[in-house]
């Protein structure tokens, strides 16, 4: 079933809302205020089923609709409608997905996308068809550099910033020799790049690497060639499933406390799933954490409420803000033609609960201040999904890519 990604791409539609038919209509002419087919129409293309979708899935499509919401429902007069599709990890599908969305059903902007691999095939869609898309869920880096495009947007995080945050601490704790544990994916891979450029810069040394499958179930030969290595810490340059499988089986082969395992794109949805009493101690590097303040604090509960309970992810946050940004620069644009959407969003700060006068660079990416977080004890936990304690707050400034090392052709000397 999981095969017919028609249907999934279909999905559940909102407008204003309110749920929606998801059946083809043909193109309508320009509406007053610039408005193309008299709707504007956001898909969020994501993981619905595997193992990225607890930190997407349904609860970014949820996100979205509260960005919908939030806004008013409709904008320049126009009803707003949300569509999710399931991209299952698969390029070639998520790229159908995307060209029959924006071919047929005339969605104006593609949301979220984790997968770098997969991005990446939509990107080629976007690029051409002059779509936006408002990437959350991907790390990739290269897509503020060498991959950048007019109309695409790199919202919450990328592998650069999270190596930046969580090796450069590690370093300085006496974590000098380091083996990674590999997705053998595009995201995993520049992962693993930009983590090695720390580890190098701060005077460490990288023991050796292995590359492993996506949604891995066994990784006990990854993790017996790491622990042979005698590196002080493994690397965990996946996401997920995957990095939850291998945190797990890490401590049933007593590979902990010897060596220090970290996380290079952890979420809390992948400490729940781990549990506080073998993910205690963790230092990960964050966009974003529910119990930051009252603002995210807020936010974060009417969405729990709604999402049985769960605290949301940084891409589920993400998808928020990206959205909404989107709908406040149509707003300013009086349109929906995504060059003019795109060049209002970089024009506008961004604001939102967990955003304070953010600003969107030339190459695409927002620069967000980044967490260095480390996760509690149970002892020390207060109330569910209590995870993390905050050791630094980085300015984003500082963690993230400058716009000159990125090889972005946008870029203006």
């Amino acid at each position: 079933m999981r095969k017919l990604w028609i249907a999934a791409a279909v999905g559940a539609v909102w407008a204003g809302g309110a749920l929606a038919q998801g059946a083809d209509k043909p193109a309508a002419p320009a509406a007053a205020g610039g408005i193309s087919d008299g709707v504007v129409k956001v898909g969020v293309l994501n993981d619905q089923s595997g193992l990225y979708a607890d930190l997407s899935g349904p609860g970014s499509v949820l996100a979205a609709k509260m960005a919908v919401e939030d806004f008013g429902g409709t904008v320049l007069g126009k009803p707003i409608e949300i569509v999710a599709g399931d991209h299952q990890n698969k390029p070639d599908v998520g790229s159908a997905i995307a060209r029959k969305w924006i071919d047929v059903d005339k969605v104006d902007a593609i949301a979220d996308v984790p997968s770098s691999a997969t991005a990446l095939g939509v990107l080629s869609v976007t690029r051409d068809r002059n779509r936006m898309l408002l990437l959350s869920g991907p790390a990739l880096s290269d897509f503020t550099g060498k991959l950048c495009a007019p109309t695409t947007i790199h919202w919450t995080y990328d592998s650069y910033a999270m190596a930046n945050g969580t090796a450069r601490a590690l370093i300085k704790q006496g974590g000098d020799s380091w083996f990674f544990i590999t997705a053998d994916n595009a995201g995993s891979h520049s992962q693993e790049k930009d983590a090695v450029r720390f580890v190098e810069q701060g005077g460490g040394k990288v023991a050796g690497a292995v590359r492993h499958p996506l949604n891995t179930l066994d990784f006990s030969s990854f993790l017996l060639q790491a622990q042979a290595s005698k590196a002080k810490v493994i690397g965990l340059a996946n996401a997920g499933g995957d990095t939850v499988n291998a945190i797990k089986q890490a401590k049933e082969f007593g590979i902990t406390p010897g060596q220090t395992l970290a996380g290079l794109l952890m979420f809390i949805t992948d400490v729940h799933a781990i549990g506080l009493t073998d993910a205690q101690g963790l230092v990960i590097t964050e966009s974003f954490y529910w119990n930051l303040d009252d603002k995210t604090r807020d936010w974060s509960r009417r969405f729990m409420a709604r999402h049985g309970g769960k605290a949301p992810t940084a891409d589920q946050a993400g998808v928020y803000g990206a959205v909404l940004h989107y709908l406040k620069a149509v707003q300013a644009a009086g349109t929906d033609e995504s060059l003019a959407v795109a060049a209002k969003m970089k024009e506008l700060p961004v604001n939102d609960f967990w955003s304070d006068n953010y600003k969107i660079r030339q190459d695409g990416r927002l620069v967000r201040d980044m967490y260095l977080l480390k996760v509690k004890s149970p002892a020390e936990s207060k109330e569910p999904w209590d995870y993390y304690s905050v050791l630094a707050r980085i300015p984003g400034d500082e963690a993230y890519r400058p716009m000159a090392e990125g090889g972005c052709p946008l870029v203006k000397s």
